[in-house]
């Protein structure tokens, strides 16, 4: 059976609290899982979220601050010492090779999987299978920094009153299908198209072109909010977003489900993000981040 839902390993910024581990989460699609933003304690938190290493097909650092990316070298040692059968793929900023390296090789183990290293240079499709498209945008903060969306094909949902007032069933529908076109009736006569889903991530930053591209539409949009509306002036600083900015974002992009994470430790009132969320228009459904969540994508329209 497929699934596809947002597991939440960690939401805290910079530093873990009592309540937030350092960041992480593993995106389930399908078969596949794309784990962004592995901080310090990830694998612990894989443990107690009952997320396996064989569970890992992609690794998706959006930049090297050690909230983001700590938890990358036990991340991998746990994929080699559980010998991992499929190739890992690792994305992250190509200007942040030498981090990625240092992690990678931390400690002395023995190397019995495969990590496929992929780092991003500039804008663009990074990785794509017949299942998605995965890009990658940059986005501003004082150290380069990525976002990254995940865009599923369009397909066509088959139409069964169209069918049958043709007269086309059994083993016509699967020509059809395949052909386009059978005894003069086309696809598009007993079809319509389905979009496929959008999931888009983005971490610091502040607001920027990236930023609106990757949230264009999405089914789910997993987005840093570090600051409430009244730091705003810090939040620019620093290159963070504040809830207001991150769910303007959601509102005008059209999003559907917003999930707003990455919050400073300076607030104990996460109910704060909900409200100034809400002030800022959006209307969707809305999810503030707690560690070891599991959010569904919404379904299909």
């Amino acid at each position: 059976m497929s699934v596809r839902e947002l597991v939440v390993l960690g939401t805290a910024s910079q530093v873990p609290t009592r309540h937030r581990n350092h960041n992480g989460y593993l995106l389930r699609w399908d078969g596949e899982g794309l784990l962004f933003d592995p901080g310090e304690g990830t694998q612990r938190q894989m443990l107690r979220a009952g997320v396996a290493a064989h569970d890992i097909h992609r690794i998706c650092v959006t930049h090297f601050h050690g909230d983001h990316s700590l938890g990358v070298a036990g991340v991998i040692q746990r994929i080699n010492l559980d010998q991992v059968p499929h190739p890992v793929a690792a994305h992250y900023p190509a200007s942040g090779r030498r981090f990625f390296e240092r992690l990678r090789y931390a400690t002395a183990y023995r190397e019995r999987a495969r990590i496929d290293e992929a780092p991003v240079a500039a804008d663009g499709v990074v990785a794509r299978t017949k299942a998605y498209a995965l890009e990658a945008r940059r986005l501003s903060h004082p150290v380069e920094s990525y976002g990254y969306r995940l865009t599923e094909p369009d397909t066509r949902r088959m139409l069964p009153e169209r069918l049958a007032a043709h007269g086309i069933e059994g083993p016509d529908v699967g020509r059809i299908q395949r052909d386009g076109e059978l005894r003069g009736v086309r696809l598009e006569d007993v079809s319509e198209e389905r979009r496929g889903q959008r999931f888009a991530f983005v971490m610091d930053t502040r607001l920027c072109d990236g930023v609106h591209a990757l949230a264009e539409e999405c089914d789910m949009l997993v987005i840093e909010s570090t600051f409430l509306d009244e730091d705003e002036t810090l939040a620019v600083e620093h290159g963070h977003l504040t809830a207001g900015q991150a769910a303007s974002v959601a509102r005008d992009a059209g999003v559907r489900h917003l999930v707003l994470t990455h919050f400073s430790q300076r607030y104990h009132d996460p109910a704060a993000f909900e409200r100034q969320a809400r002030a800022a228009g959006f209307d969707g459904e809305l999810t503030i981040a707690q560690d070891l969540v599991r959010v569904p994508l919404p379904k299909r329209r």
